[in-house]
């Protein structure tokens, strides 16, 4: 089935949270904050392909949703960025928002970053100072652009058929 036109909902990644941690080793009775910073979220990145040739894929699969951000953790391990989701779409697709558009993929491996992801938070240890020398406080992470979007695939005719009423034109297209 031949689709041209579809409705979607782009979700980029959220970033994850930064943590409240102190250094508990043996012989530091006071270690300090070592609470990680949040790992930013997943954008989501449209991608011009030749092998496609329709939208039909996209019918069905309303949602498109980037992977989150990992939250950190202690000893000031940050937490894993959110994977990047690819979205493979036909040449000559434009990606409209409210009407406006945003990106017009028009060449073999062209890509647009649509949705942005957000970042990550900061966790305890970056908060310290020469006063305040055991923050309780860690930032949570941002959350990503979401969006609808209107997907539509801009087709050029390759052959017009042109006649006079009752010449025959529908029934050559009925026999092939």
């Amino acid at each position: 089935m031949f689709i041209d036109s579809t409705l979607v909902t782009v979700i980029a990644g959220t970033g994850g949270n930064g943590i409240v941690s102190f250094n508990h080793e043996r012989g530091k009775p006071m270690g300090g904050p070592d609470g990680g910073d949040g790992g930013n979220g997943g954008n989501v990145i449209f991608v011009a392909s030749e092998n496609q040739n329709t939208l039909a894929k996209y019918r069905f699969q309303k949602e498109m949703k980037a992977k989150d951000g990992s939250n950190g953790a202690n000893a000031n391990c940050h937490g894993k960025r959110g994977a990047n989701l690819e979205v493979l779409v036909p040449v000559g697709t434009q990606v409209q928002v409210n009407g406006k558009v945003i990106a017009d993929l028009m060449q073999n491996g062209q890509r647009e970053t649509l949705a942005v992801g957000g970042k990550g938070g900061f966790g305890n240890a970056h908060f310290t100072s020469s006063i305040r020398q055991a923050p309780k406080v860690a930032e949570k992470g941002e959350v990503g652009e979401t969006f609808e979007a209107r997907l539509e695939l801009k087709i050029i005719a390759d052959v017009g058929l042109v006649g006079l009423p009752n010449a025959g034109k529908s029934t050559l297209l009925a026999v092939s």
